[in-house]
């Protein structure tokens, strides 16, 4: 069962990230350039230059935020802002998309074509102070999210319909092998947008356009779904008291006339209680 958690409609909300100190929700509307939270039982948007998407705690008060020229790191109390790194500054065409912290400290962050051109998507890992491309040549990147034993990570291409695992070493974190289909759900028709992986190895998967959230063990198998009153549910992420409760994001773009009929929701935050047991998000370390 979900429920609307904020009411503030996003035209691309995506990002949702609980920050495990301060045990706050913080999420972003990328088309809106704004970073959005609840505070005191209210809310709050912080309006920024340029389009942002994701971000990985650093500290009780900043947050590392990707945005679609840089990395920068975020002060939420002072709102204080303090670039980091370039991230395709030099490519007016292109904006940061989904991105989430490895075991190991290292904040993987996606670019794409803000037209969704074909193959102009890259997967950055920000580690050690240097940032590396892990994927290219891909469109709709998404998904990103990492096994408890720190064995893989999984991302997905959104348009190909399938999320991938990669293999990571287990000293450092970076990809070793090439990637390996996790999930392919193109004979149903669905499309993988973000994902987290919970406690016990469940990916829970949020697939545009399909009104819900799927949850998949750790061989790839159907466990179940949450439906949500929006029809492109964009990310999920675990927070809340004993991190059990899956939060998501949606978006208002790209809707057909049935789905603007069916709800008043679409593009709010939800929320659906005692879904699960999340893992806390790991820390970005500079």
């Amino acid at each position: 069962m979900s429920e609307v958690f904020d009411g503030t409609s996003c035209e691309l909300g995506e990002g949702p990230l609980w920050h495990p100190l301060r045990e706050q929700l913080f999420w972003f509307d990328i088309l809106g350039a704004t970073l959005h939270t609840r505070e005191a039982g209210k809310h709050r948007t912080i309006r920024f230059p340029e389009l942002v998407s994701a971000a990985g705690w650093v500290s009780e008060t900043e947050l590392l935020i990707a945005s679609e020229s840089r990395l920068f790191l975020f002060d939420v109390d002072n709102e204080r802002r303090e670039d980091v790194e370039g991230l395709e500054a030099d490519d007016p065409n292109t904006r940061a998309n989904d991105g989430r912290t490895d075991p190991w400290g290292g904040f993987w962050i996606s670019t794409m074509g803000k037209d969704a051109a074909v193959g102009a998507a890259t997967i950055y890992r920000y580690y050690e102070g240097a940032l590396t491309p892990v994927v290219q040549n891909i469109t709709v990147p998404n998904a990103i999210c990492f096994s408890p034993d720190r064995a893989f990570a999984y991302f997905a291409d959104t348009v190909t319909g399938k999320i991938m695992r990669q293999a990571l070493d287990a000293q450092d974190g970076w990809p070793t092998g090439d990637p390996e289909v996790f999930l392919d759900l193109t004979h149903e028709g669905l499309y993988p947008d973000g994902a987290v992986v919970d406690q016990a190895g469940n990916l829970w998967n949020a697939q545009w356009g399909a009104w819900r959230v799927a949850c998949y063990n750790s061989d790839g198998e159907f466990l179940k779904a949450i439906a949500f009153d929006a029809a492109h549910t964009s990310c999920p992420a675990f927070g809340g008291p004993g991190l059990s409760t899956l939060f998501c994001t949606s978006a208002q773009e790209h809707f057909s006339e049935s789905d603007v009929a069916k709800s008043d929701y679409h593009g709010c935050t939800f929320s659906a209680p005692e879904a699960g047991t999340g893992q806390a998000e790991h820390r970005v370390i500079l």
